[in-house]
């Protein structure tokens, strides 16, 4: 990868964390086809997982108001199982296969949480079952699930802070047990080692930011944006997919 287009990376992954941070849903829905750019997807989920656990950490720390232990039960011990399971299968699930399956899955996220962006589940313990099941099987598949988490947990709720506190400490669950499983498989090469330092210092300063921002920021409008991001991201990524074979 060339200098411009490493700095170029590294914008686009602080941008995605701010905006991760301010919308709610994490930064992986805008990540992920941020990176996919640069990167081949089984690389894209070895970073995109091993970015998210100083991400969730630099949350927490940040948004330490409060956690919903009950609703963090509920949810992220199905996620974790699920996650490990989408993990695994991406070991022989053919690549190109993926790839497909990522932007549809993030155009048709995008397009129903536009479509339904006040509407919310009813609140109950199998919808966060559920929730939580179909989100790690996402995560674990094609990098993210934070929209299906963020739909599940808006349906409780929750103050902002203690929203995206809950979120973090459930996808911080997530995000370690698909890193390892990502590791393993060698997702993650020596390589993008040198990507760590600037990973972190992202995750930090992007979390920063993010809350600085909902002190002054519509939330509602910079949902709007992300969707309206990840849709032409998503649209791009497959049209280059399907020009290439």
């Amino acid at each position: 990868m060339t200098q411009e287009k490493y700095v170029l990376f590294i914008v686009l992954a602080f941008v995605a964390e701010i905006i991760g941070t301010v919308s709610g849903f994490g930064s992986s829905i805008l990540f992920v086809p941020v990176a996919s750019l640069f990167f081949d997807l089984k690389t894209v989920l070895g970073i995109t997982a091993v970015f998210h656990v100083f991400s969730n950490l630099s949350k927490i720390a940040l948004f330490r108001n409060g956690i919903d232990k009950n609703i963090t039960l509920k949810l992220g011990i199905p996620a974790v199982v699920a996650v490990s399971l989408g993990a695994w299968m991406t070991t022989w699930l053919e690549t190109s296969l993926l790839e497909v399956a990522m932007n549809v899955i993030l155009i048709g996220l995008s397009v129903f949480l536009w479509i339904n962006f006040n509407k919310t589940i009813k609140q109950s313990d199998r919808n966060l079952v559920l929730g939580g099941t179909l989100s790690g099987l996402l995560a674990g598949l094609v990098g993210t699930g934070g929209a299906i988490r963020g739909i599940t947990l808006s349906a409780f709720q929750l103050p902002k802070y203690l929203f995206i506190a809950t979120s973090a400490m459930i996808d911080l669950g997530v995000d370690s047990s698909r890193a390892a499983i990502y590791l393993w498989n060698g997702y993650f090469q020596k390589e993008h080692l040198y990507l760590l330092p600037f990973l972190i210092g992202i995750s930090i300063a992007g979390s920063y930011v993010g809350k600085r921002m909902l002190h002054y920021t519509s939330e509602k409008l910079f949902r709007y944006i992300v969707l309206g991001v990840v849709v032409v991201s998503a649209l791009y990524q497959m049209i280059r997919f399907l020009l290439k074979n």
